[in-house]
């Protein structure tokens, strides 16, 4: 789609954090680039807006001011930026671009598109999703962290920060022993042994032996001590919300040595009480007062049990306490599951505009990993010369210990940054269709999902679930209200796709 005649435009840039800025990567080259295009396109740059700050959270400073000058300067065309995520990144930044509204132009110069209120419903449509999924993928991020770590930790990998004496491997995502810290680590264990140190006394002795809190650079805290003498990790197994896994890493303690310091110190493991699972108890409250709804099994004279749920009146002024079956409550939701259409249509189109930008998304979250992983390299040379400057006295001790700190703590917040990253970067647009392709097929699958699953699908298609009355009531959650009974597209088109959605989608949240 070419531009004809000498229309005004501003620029929007931005980084997805200020560092970034501060070390000059993106945001030039962005503007560069889009003068270019102006160039090229005859179109005259009247203001440039730029932005160093995460787009996790709508109001954006210049983001806003840009909507101002826009809205007010009748002379405006256009915005003219790299891609669609570089403008925004969640759906209430898109809905305070009315382009239509405006008569704007929004050149996504990159990705070759041009999305005014002329523009194919299609091209729309698929501009359109590409939005509501970079918010998925910002709402579900540390959905896609607990995967990753998932799947880590049943190859036997912590997934997180090495616990002291062990050390994070960039290359291969393993743990190896820290030559220097892990043997000191190990004397403690053989220390604590003999029962002639406390936990006090412990942690000044490992302070001697140049141990030192992460982020403080001073004498690790009590429940520091404790913490790392309790952990299992140390002789090979690795416990994790309450699951335990066999560590692909190399032991530092052997388990004896383990459970006799246990047994000295006093540390017991208490096992919580186990309680009885019932699938839909958490999510249902009651709709006459408020408070949640709670299940509990009864047995009939003739020995058959069911499973009834009920409102705790936990206020006790509901007079409304009735009790509904559990067959009855999953009925509902079977009822609820089948009014939900979706046709091939849609999924096609939403396949069709996700999977156009998901390699970008790709590229753009390797380079991210890339920066940090040179950046957490560039920590280690800093550490490293500040061990040399404090053997060769250039520095003074208390120096040496509240920088290095400091380095180490970034460096922690940067492996938690590349784990994000590689756990996210090739699944978010897909998971899009699939919610879709399973929220189709719910009422089919649900009869033969487990508990979790059938939790699972509720908690995504469903919202507000009450007892009211004896029956379950429900309400549908965005997108999937639009999608109950709806044959065809004739629906979606008379909702004037995608900014009116967009817009009942927002109200939704």
């Amino acid at each position: 789609m070419g531009v004809t005649g000498r229309k005004k435009a501003v620029i929007y840039a931005r980084v997805s954090s200020r560092e970034q800025e501060k070390e000059g990567f993106s945001i030039p080259a962005q503007i560069s680039f889009l003068e270019d295009y102006a160039r090229k396109h005859d179109i005259k740059i009247v203001k440039v807006f730029k932005e160093a700050e995460t787009a996790k959270k709508a109001g954006r400073k210049q983001f806003d001011s840009m909507i101002d000058y826009v809205s007010e300067s009748q002379d405006i065309k256009a915005i003219l930026v790299e891609k669609t995520d570089r403008l925004y990144r969640n759906i209430k930044d898109w809905t305070k671009i009315d382009y239509e509204a405006f008569d704007l132009e929004i050149h996504l110069a990159k990705e070759g598109e041009i999305i005014s209120k002329t523009s194919h419903s299609s091209q729309k449509f698929m501009h359109g999703m590409k939005v509501l999924m970079a918010k998925n993928y910002i709402d579900n991020l540390s959905e896609e962290v607990k995967k990753g770590h998932a799947e880590k930790l049943k190859r036997g990998i912590w997934p997180g920060k090495a616990p002291l004496g062990y050390l994070n491997k960039l290359d291969d995502h393993t743990i190896i022993i820290d030559e220097r810290l892990g043997p000191i680590i190990k004397k403690a264990f053989q220390m604590a042994q003999t029962g002639n140190y406390s936990l006090s006394k412990l942690k000044k002795e490992l302070y001697s032996m140049g141990v030192r809190g992460v982020r403080s650079g001073k004498e690790l805290a009590k429940s520091q001590m404790a913490r790392i003498l309790s952990n299992p990790f140390y002789y090979g197994t690795i416990v994790r919300d309450g699951k335990t896994y066999k560590g692909s890493h190399e032991p530092l303690i052997s388990k004896e040595l383990f459970e006799s310091v246990q047994h000295v110190l006093g540390f017991k493991n208490k096992p919580g009480a186990t309680k009885r699972s019932f699938v839909f108890r958490g999510p249902i409250n009651c709709a006459h007062c408020g408070c949640q709804v709670t299940a509990e099994e009864k047995r009939k004279p003739s020995g058959k049990k069911y499973i009834y749920y009920h409102c705790t009146n936990g206020k006790g002024n509901c007079e409304n306490v009735t009790y509904i079956r559990e067959e009855k409550i999953e009925d509902a939701y079977l009822e609820a599951f089948d009014l939900i259409k979706i046709p091939n249509e849609v999924i096609e189109y939403t396949k069709e505009a996700l999977l156009g930008s998901h390699q970008e998304e790709k590229n753009y979250r390797e380079s991210q990993v890339s920066l940090l992983t040179e950046r957490y390299k560039k920590l280690d040379t800093y550490i490293d010369k500040l061990y040399v400057d404090k053997l060769e006295e250039v520095i003074e001790l208390s120096f040496w210990e509240s920088r290095t700190a400091a380095y180490k703590a970034e460096q922690e917040e940067i492996l938690s940054k590349i784990d994000a990253l590689k756990s996210s970067n090739t699944t978010y647009m897909l998971e899009g269709i699939k919610l879709m392709e399973i929220a189709s097929k719910a009422a089919e699958l649900f009869p033969l999902m487990t508990m979790e699953e059938k939790r699972e699908i509720v908690s995504l298609v469903l919202s507000n679930p009450r007892i009211e009355n004896a029956n379950i009531r429900y309400d549908y959650k965005m997108p999937f209200e639009l999608f109950t009974n709806v044959q065809d597209l004739r629906k979606w088109r008379v909702l004037q796709w995608p900014y009116n959605f967009v817009v009942l989608v927002v109200n939704s949240n």
